[in-house]
């Protein structure tokens, strides 16, 4: 078994058994009640909702692509974000999505460092706009959960994404101590593995000294030239998590829920820093469990196995199978998706 159909299995069956134990727990008569009044016409706007959340992401890779000179396909960038989200659910903190999209857009002949500018710079937008809107969220969920075990974890997630932004800040202002750091590691294990591999590391040596001094400059000419690009970035980045998490409460209606709206959006902000934490392969197990943790603030105790198990189907299942099938229809064949989970 290949390191893809590993990643694959094991974050599929953490999460099944997780939403098992779920509903063993919550369970009871009235649940099944509730199965028949389900309303399949909202659920299928939820998942429209989700969908439409790609197609945001996408124009987003395509404006920011722009703002460094690359022209990207409106389609290409639709495929490039749908596939990257089948990696991304199958690795810790879904770090697999990142080196997809690198690679994709690479291979639309855009230099990497321009690539990793782009992707990295999703990334950052993402984690400012996250960690902005957490303070807030945890103010209204304050009260419900002070002094749980979720506060420490919760901390520990927002605590991990700042150390992750403060990284990528410090490689971007400091981009002389970042190569002085990465030639280090390349001098290391060019010294480990001895004199006869020395050629390859020094050919390794030269390609991260030019793909960083591309990064670095995709970067400053985000902030100088591109700041317009980057503006339209950021506005999208917003219009992105409004509609990404527009999902749940349209969900909830189609299982006959109706709890506030702010309370719905603020705890999937603290859910997406329960989910960042790198425990398991595609968060599984923990995204079950902080969902349902978080959830049962206004949901029924009844009803939080189903409204668990329609969220993890639309953000999880429907992620694996629609970027499965763009993924493997642009990579023909798992070889290419096994190299990059390594």
């Amino acid at each position: 078994m290949n390191k893809f159909a590993k990643w694959l299995a094991v974050s599929s069956i953490i999460s099944i058994v997780t939403i098992i134990g779920v509903f063993v727990y919550t369970i009871d008569p009235k649940t099944t009640e509730s199965l028949y009044n389900i309303r399949p016409l909202y659920l299928v706007a939820a998942a429209g909702i989700h969908l439409l959340g790609f197609a945001m992401w996408g124009i987003r890779t395509k404006i920011m692509a722009g703002a460094l000179g690359y022209n990207l396909e409106i389609k290409k960038a639709f495929e490039i974000v749908i596939s990257s989200s089948f990696l991304a659910a199958m690795t810790p903190s879904s770090v697999g999505g990142e080196p997809l999209r690198i690679h994709l857009l690479q291979s639309d002949r855009m230099p990497v460092g321009s690539a990793t500018a782009v992707v990295l710079g999703e990334r950052v937008l993402d984690a400012i706009i996250i960690l902005t809107a957490a303070p807030f969220a945890l103010s209204l969920f304050g009260e419900v959960l002070g002094g749980g075990k979720l506060d420490s974890l919760l901390m520990f997630g927002q605590l991990f994404l700042f150390f992750i932004l403060a990284i990528l800040l410090y490689a971007i202002w400091k981009p002389h101590y970042t190569r002085r750091f990465l030639q280090w590691i390349v001098n290391k294990c060019s010294r480990l593995f001895g004199d006869d591999k020395k050629h390859i590391f020094c050919k390794i040596s030269e390609k991260v000294d030019t793909e960083l001094e591309e990064f670095h400059y995709s970067i400053f000419f985000f902030l100088k030239e591109g700041r317009l690009g980057l503006m339209a970035g950021i506005l999208c980045t917003f219009a992105f998590w409004f509609i990404e998490f527009s999902m749940l409460p349209v969900l909830l209606m189609g299982l006959n829920q109706y709890p506030s709206a702010i309370i719905v959006y603020a705890a999937q902000v603290l859910l997406m820093i329960v989910v960042i934490i790198p425990a398991t392969p595609g968060s599984s197990g923990v995204a079950e469990i902080g969902a349902t943790t978080l959830f049962s603030v206004f949901v029924p105790t009844y009803m939080l196995g189903i409204v668990v198990v329609a969220w993890r189907a639309l953000t999880f299942y429907l992620n694996l199978l629609v970027g499965g099938f763009v993924s493997f229809n642009i990579l023909k064949d798992t070889v290419e998706v096994d190299e990059l989970l390594k």
